[in-house]
């Protein structure tokens, strides 16, 4: 017998099977259950995520010869013919290459008739948003109101491309990316079922390298086998995926805790003599770093018991707000190394920014920080540079004036109000004391320019009057 792709003999047969699509399992399942089903149903998400598996276990569930139900057989004909892709009330149709109106007029016109062997006729088009626009609006009169046999199932990776009139005709379920937990643990138990031994280091590594994606994590699998010659090893996976190891992250992380700079280019080096990518390492360490701060800040977040283990050590040596700057360093350092002089200095040059600045904070709320950087003291508020006094005075700056002999005449020049630019104001009633007679005194700006800008060497005339005016030199 031919040998099978692990991504096609694994699939989930049923509801209970299928991984990391809870919420649209439990609301099928009820719908089933209650004898509520709609119509159409439309399936969104990304590659690999399950669209066409839910699709089938739909198709089985609908025309089980037990009835319909949220559990079917996989063992009556209906259900085996359907998983070997030979039942004739199951249409999967290809909408990126049957895109045009007359692909869909056929299709519905096949729709009006009655099934063939099973319960009812499901079609399932995948990737619709490839339709035309006219292939759409020639499916919205059966998409509304369709026989009763009949039953649509719609996939999409992109439905911002789908017309709002088709939306508002289905039963919508985004499904979501597998967390990379979900696909060690299925890999895991797909690997122990295969008699195939593993590292679990190694399945962390396809989970990452999936992004998401279980049938990308299985195609990455049967080749990490390939690879190993029948085994999944920890450092095979890295050297076929070209990924930094860990072993090179938490060297950083050592020289970084230690404050050794030299051990700090070493671990430059040691990627450099690999051939690594140095993208993917600043990548890696932002994520790396990620983590720590959710073991420190949110231990329960962190459900890898034995990755949260190895990462307190540097929970503990980190403060939260190093963490937090050396994240920043490391993203921007990723986006600015395509303007470095090459990747190994763009690199090198971001984990020096690491060993470089360290956050200072006040004492009162907490200690030293890692390596030395800031001592956990508080820095004074810098004093605030005294701008010289401008040449009016207040009424109440009468301290330096020489004190007012006895009341005389008074002045006329003194005594009358000072023109003012602006629009007129009510006159007010003059009450000031009359005006001391001036008082002639040396310049003090002699010779170096007084404040009013003549820069002559003269004399200043002081008025010692209450309301009295700016000095002047003349």
């Amino acid at each position: 017998m031919a040998y099978q792709v692990l991504a096609r003999k694994w699939r989930p047969r049923s509801f209970e099977t299928l991984v990391g699509q809870e919420h649209v399992v439990r609301a099928l399942t009820h719908a089933l259950s209650t004898g509520r089903l709609h119509h159409a149903y439309l399936f969104t998400g990304t590659r690999g995520v399950g669209k066409t598996t839910i699709s089938r276990i739909l198709a089985k569930a609908l025309n089980c010869e037990t009835g319909v139900t949220a559990t079917p057989c996989n063992q009556c004909s209906a259900c085996l013919a359907i998983d070997a892709d030979r039942f004739p009330d199951y249409v999967e149709m290809d909408a990126a290459s049957n895109r045009g109106v007359d692909d869909m007029a056929a299709l519905l016109d096949q729709a009006v008739y009655a099934p063939v062997q099973g319960r009812y006729k499901v079609y399932m088009i995948d990737e619709v948003h490839m339709l035309t626009g006219h292939a759409f609006n020639a499916m919205l009169k059966t998409l509304e109101e369709p026989p009763e046999h009949v039953k649509f199932i719609i996939a999409t990776t992109d439905p911002q491309k789908i017309p709002v009139t088709v939306l508002s005709r289905c039963l919508q379920f985004n499904l979501k990316q597998m967390p990379p937990g979900h696909i060690v643990a299925h890999l895991t138990r797909l690997l122990e079922a295969e008699a195939v031994p593993f590292e679990p280091g190694a399945l962390r590594h396809i989970a990452k390298a999936a992004s998401g994606s279980m049938r990308d994590s299985l195609s990455l699998l049967d080749q990490a086998i390939a690879h190993g010659a029948g085994k999944v090893e920890e450092q095979a996976v890295q050297d076929m995926l070209g990924t930094v190891g860990d072993d090179h992250l938490y060297a950083v992380l050592d020289a970084l805790r230690a404050g050794d700079v030299t051990a700090l280019m070493a671990a430059v080096e040691g990627m450099e003599a690999r051939s690594l990518s140095f993208e993917s390492a600043l990548q890696s360490l932002a994520a790396l770093l990620h983590r720590i701060a959710l073991v420190q800040l949110a231990p329960t977040a962190l459900t890898d018991e034995s990755e949260a283990a190895r990462l307190a050590p540097y929970s503990e040596a980190f403060d939260p707000e190093f963490l937090q700057l050396a994240y920043q360093i490391v993203i921007h350092g990723r986006d600015e190394l395509p303007l470095a002089p090459d990747e190994t200095t763009g690199f090198s040059m971001t984990l020096l920014r690491l060993f470089a600045f360290r956050p200072e904070q006040p004492a009162g709320l907490g200690g030293v920080l890692a390596s030395g950087g800031g001592e956990g003291l508080a820095r004074a508020m810098p004093v605030a540079s005294r701008v010289a006094a401008p040449a009016m005075r207040t009424p109440n700056q009468t301290a330096a004036r020489p004190p007012a002999p006895a009341a005389s005449a008074p002045d006329p020049i003194s005594a009358a109000p000072r023109p003012v630019a602006s629009a007129p104001v009510p006159a007010k009633i003059d009450v000031s004391p009359p005006a001391a007679p001036a008082v002639f005194s040396r310049c003090s700006g002699a010779g170096q320019g007084c404040r009013t800008g003549c820069g002559n060497a003269g004399f200043r005339q002081q008025r010692a009057a209450v309301g009295g005016f700016a000095s002047r030199s003349r």
